[in-house]
């Protein structure tokens, strides 16, 4: 049975092919002389409670972010408090985004920038410090231990950090010993129900388990603990005894309020 995953990664494949032909890995390796050095992400997660706060365009989960949400990020982030660094995801043919929005949103926010995407390629590595990327997310459910090790050192030497992220017991024991930064998502990507068709929306996400974050316990000892999707308002003060951080991304950009209130409403939730 094909997944939304196996979806995706086909269609991430295409993109990196693409990438490369656009510009080669020599060019990209050229740029990183002129890239200021990476942001400590693992920093900023350590000193108290908050969110890394999450831009994307939209999700094959529900469908299209609010635009002017999705517009004001940004700013929004770089003010908030409780924001303590910033995702971006740069999967254009599901999310919609690329690698240049997350250079032009460096550029507007000091906090360290998180590149979200399905990395499988150490180009994806290179292309992500070379356009301004202080962290890069890490799958246990896409990468075999060999390769999450390998992109994981890459990562280090140009002086990034990785989110690492499991679903289930068993991948835990596929991380890296240097794993610092370890996320629990809730999203069932193992599946092809749960997911909006292309161009339709949904107004609830039916792709979650949030069950999954009872697996707080078993992750790696002194590691920084992030809860990932399904956060809201309403749950994330129960979250915060037991993680570091939560990634929080469609409850922000979906609000019909617009986003600075979204974000009041996680900052009184954890008052």
């Amino acid at each position: 049975m094909k997944t939304i995953l196996d979806t995706i990664l086909e269609d991430v494949r295409h993109e990196v092919a693409a990438a490369k032909t656009s510009m080669p890995l020599s060019e990209i390796q050229a740029r990183l002389a002129d890239v200021p050095p990476a942001r400590d992400f693992a920093a900023a997660l350590s000193s108290s409670f908050g969110l890394i706060a999450e831009i994307k365009e939209r999700s094959p989960s529900v469908g299209p972010m609010r635009a002017d949400n999705v517009r004001s990020a940004p700013a929004a982030y770089a003010t908030s408090p409780l924001v303590k660094a910033v995702s971006v995801l740069t999967n254009h043919t599901h999310f919609g985004m690329d690698i240049h929005r997350l250079a032009e949103i460096r550029n507007q926010v000091s906090k360290p920038i998180l590149r979200k995407d399905f990395f499988l390629d150490e180009y994806q590595v290179f292309e992500a410090r070379a356009f301004g990327a202080d962290a890069i997310l890490l799958m246990a459910n896409v990468l075999d231990a060999p390769t999450m090790q390998r992109l994981h050192q890459l990562a280090l030497e140009l002086g990034m950090e990785a989110l690492f992220e499991i679903h289930t017991l068993d991948e835990i024991a596929t991380l890296p010993c240097k794993a610092r930064v370890v996320g629990i998502n809730s999203r069932k990507f193992q599946t092809d129900s749960g997911f909006v068709a292309a161009g339709q929306s949904s107004a609830k996400d039916f792709s979650l388990d949030t069950q999954v974050f009872h697996l707080v316990d078993k992750l790696p000892a002194n590691s920084i603990r992030v809860a990932e999707s399904g956060i809201s308002a309403e749950n994330i003060s129960s979250l915060a005894s037991a993680f570091q951080a939560a990634l929080v991304g469609t409850s922000l950009l979906r609000d019909e309020r617009g986003i600075l209130a979204a974000l009041r409403d996680f900052e009184a939730a954890l008052s």
